[in-house]
């Protein structure tokens, strides 16, 4: 719920009032699926929630040709400082998510040899098909890329480097499987 929070008074804050569909388009241009949790399909329920909190307010109801008419919110002064909040509050985070996969590593034993070198292997790949994804992605949006926005693809290009590097390590320290394959 954070980020879709955050997007939501960001976009608002910067981009000036808009009804629920122009906030959900931003969303999707700006593929905040990719960065966040955020569902566009979440947005107007986010928006209804936070008109009650007094984070953002109706500014007006727009309605053109035969197509329903549109709610513009805009964000509050108390919107603002939600969001100033919630930016400081993310950037104050520094805490480690948990890993399920080191419960794993403690109860791999009970998995054979083959099932969990093809486990960790496959895994490896996946992240490697994330990678290539992203670096693609960043290569393509580069030309439009502003300010700090290059930064969020080098972030995401790095942790994945790590994880292939981490899932080599822990390949390389599996025990063989018959027939010596590594």
């Amino acid at each position: 719920m954070l980020g879709t929070r955050l997007f939501i008074l960001g976009a608002l804050a910067d981009r000036g009032p808009m009804h629920g569909h122009k906030i959900r388009g931003a969303a999707q241009q700006d593929r905040v699926e990719l960065w966040t949790d955020i569902k566009p399909g979440s947005l107007y329920g986010a928006l209804r929630r936070m008109a009650d909190e007094g984070l953002v307010e109706v500014v007006r109801t727009e309605q053109e040709g035969n197509l329903p008419a549109r709610t513009v919110y805009g964000i509050t002064d108390e919107g603002r400082a939600q969001l100033v909040g919630e930016i400081r509050a993310v950037l104050a985070d520094t805490k480690l998510r948990p890993e399920p996969m080191y419960l794993v590593l403690q109860h791999g034993n009970l998995l054979d040899d083959g099932e969990m070198r093809e486990a960790v292997r496959s895994r490896r790949e996946a992240f490697q098909s994330q990678l290539d994804f992203w670096r693609g992605l960043y290569e393509e949006a580069a030309p439009w890329l502003t300010g700090l926005e290059p930064l969020a693809f080098d972030h995401t290009i790095l942790r994945l480097e790590a994880e292939i590097s981490w899932h080599d390590r822990l390949l390389a320290a599996l025990p063989p499987t018959e027939g010596g394959s590594t």
